[in-house]
């Protein structure tokens, strides 16, 4: 069974002649161990469609599975639990707690979930981000590269079964955004977490095992598995 299913998921603002399709009906399947590339310029839909997968915003229509859980046939309160146990966030805004510590950010997780990283692997994944001297410092003291690196340890911390993020490099210089990519696939791999990244950087593409256009609302595959070389 897929980890993340969608079926004929639609979503639209509006109605009559004022209806605006941001997500015309979507299929899209996603495995163990896929790291997937969504790329399509600012207002496709792309962001539309990782909200919808990470249960922030409800569809129009359709139905969003993940691990054989229906999220429209749950309560707010039921989806909240799902995206606490399965989903890992990277948002374009970082999305880090103002008054907590870099350190604190992750040991907040560790009150509301069990099951993340070990010490051995968090002390790992603090030197693949090159975070480990920023452990006592605040949001306010960081660069936003930093402050993007951070949320993605947070993302990866708490071992989700799936990883959405939303342009993760945007911030980033070249030489880091390879780095942060090489990690996510590593991640993806290693765990068979499914990844998917929405990014309007096509530079990045060469590490994904399926990547998707987005273009007005409709979703297309323009590279699978089967096409990549190891």
């Amino acid at each position: 069974m897929a980890v993340l299913q969608l079926h004929q998921v639609k979503k639209s603002y509006g109605s009559g002649h004022k209806q605006v399709d941001a997500l015309k009906e979507t299929d899209f399947l996603a495995d163990r161990g896929e790291l997937i590339a969504i790329i399509g310029p600012s207002g496709s839909g792309k962001s539309t469609f990782l909200t919808i997968v990470g249960g922030l915003l409800s569809p129009t229509s359709g139905n969003v599975v993940i691990n054989g859980q229906n999220l429209s046939a749950l309560n707010e309160k039921a989806r909240s639990q799902i995206r606490l146990k399965e989903i890992g966030f990277v948002l374009q805004a970082s999305n880090l707690v103002p008054f907590l510590s870099v350190a604190n950010q992750l040991k907040l997780l560790d009150k509301v979930k069990k099951g993340n990283m070990s010490y051995a692997e968090r002390n790992q994944l603090y030197d693949d981000l090159d975070i480990s001297d920023l452990l006592l410092k605040y949001p306010s003291d960081l660069s936003g590269g930093q402050r993007q690196r951070v949320a993605i340890a947070k993302a990866l911390y708490s071992n989700p079964s799936i990883i959405l993020a939303d342009e993760p490099t945007a911030s980033l210089d070249s030489e880091r955004a390879y780095e942060v990519m090489e990690l996510l696939r590593k991640v993806t791999k290693q765990k068979k977490t499914t990844t998917i990244v929405v990014t309007h950087d096509t530079r990045l593409v060469d590490y994904c095992d399926k990547v998707y256009n987005m273009t007005d609302g409709v979703l297309t595959e323009i590279k699978t598995q089967a096409s990549v070389n190891y």
